[in-house]
């Protein structure tokens, strides 16, 4: 049988005058997502979910995605805000029913294990030594099935040097331990706004593209402005420990849609 997760990120939900652009953005990926037939088995937005982290941002993600017939799940990124996003979504699904903005959850034919690599007033992303040992024992745990661990700011260079400057900051301490559990077989990222696949640690490195606003292929060191390039997402399709990435078109003419 096989399997499929979702993958999105970076909506960057606003509250306010300028809230409909990524609001609609984001509304229409999961459209999309629900256009799949099989429809995938998880959807994992990896952070940057609201652009300030404000209760009134989450509130419009709690619009956008109320009536959402998948399960979804919530990844921390450096615009979000960890309390804020508890007190939104603590104790429901979308966070793994618990009140931690790192946490597993398992579906029939995978795991997927969720980081926070959120610091506070930085870009850049930190785990910390209590977090990767929380996650050592997760997937010493789940040795049985095919593990998705989602967090969101790479942790492998990019190619891009202004956003390779933001990316995780404990990135060896995080290999080490996959490296240790074979049974990792992608790790998904966000950051980027871009779509992304590397080498990392024995498995591979996926990163999904904005649903709002892609960052531009800037090789020689200068920002990286925002373009409004066609959006898209990732669907990770498999079984065991053979998966395959694809990258799915949204915001064109001919892009599948379905209602929720």
């Amino acid at each position: 049988m096989t399997y499929s997760i979702a993958h999105l990120s970076d909506s960057h939900l606003r509250a306010g005058a300028l809230a409909s652009s990524p609001a609609e953005a984001l509304h229409t990926t999961l459209r999309s997502v629900l256009a799949i037939d099989p429809p995938p088995d998880c959807v994992v937005i990896t952070g940057d979910l609201v652009e300030h982290g404000t209760a009134e941002e989450y509130q419009v993600l709690q619009e956008v995605v109320a009536g959402f017939p998948l399960p979804l799940k919530l990844v921390t990124g450096n615009h979000d805000e960890p309390g804020e996003l508890v007190a939104a979504f603590g104790e429901s699904a979308l966070l793994g029913q618990s009140r931690s903005t790192h946490y597993a959850a398992e579906f029939t034919g995978f795991a997927l294990v969720v980081l926070d690599s959120w610091q506070a007033g930085v870009p850049s992303g930190r785990l910390g030594a209590e977090q990767l040992a929380w996650l050592d024992g997760a997937l010493a745990s789940l040795r049985k099935k095919p593990v998705f661990v989602a967090l969101h700011h790479p942790p492998a260079p990019v190619g891009i040097p202004f956003l390779d400057g933001m990316r995780l900051e404990d990135e060896d301490e995080l290999a080490d331990i996959i490296a240790r559990h074979p049974q990792v077989v992608r790790v998904l990222a966000g950051h980027v706004h871009r779509t992304v696949t590397a080498p990392f640690a024995g498995t591979t490195l996926a990163v999904a593209p904005s649903t709002y606003l892609a960052s531009g292929l800037t090789l020689n060191g200068s920002i990286p402005h925002y373009r409004a390039d066609p959006t898209s997402y990732l669907l990770h399709l498999g079984d065991g420990p053979q998966w395959v990435t694809h990258v799915v078109p949204v915001s064109h003419a001919s892009a599948p849609i379905a209602g929720f």
